[in-house]
């Protein structure tokens, strides 16, 4: 096993911990946004997506062939990307006064 030694010299104990602290939130922040870009890349099944969108399979299947909402194809399977789907929401986000 290394170890290293570390030697610091005209720093206060605050402005040190001051210095770890932001190192670390400055990790976690990354690490989170690791963490949602993964999420991302999460792909759904027809029914999941109905599911998460609250609509009829139909509505669905009528969505995807006006080409409203992508779909990825693997045999007879069909699959929707939910980062597309959560940016289409907002796309089409409608403000009330």
């Amino acid at each position: 096993m290394k170890t290293k030694t570390i030697e610091i010299t005209e720093v206060t104990v605050d402005e040190l911990a001051d210095k770890v602290a932001d190192k670390l939130l400055e990790k976690i922040k990354n690490y989170i946004e690791d963490l949602a870009s993964n999420e991302n890349d999460i792909f759904l099944t027809r029914t999941e997506t109905a599911e998460y969108l609250k609509v009829d399979p139909s509505t669905l299947w009528n969505w995807t062939n006006k080409g409203k909402l992508k779909s990825y194809g693997l045999g007879n399977r069909r699959y929707y990307n939910k980062k597309e789907i959560i940016d289409l929401l907002r796309k089409n986000e409608v403000r009330h006064r």
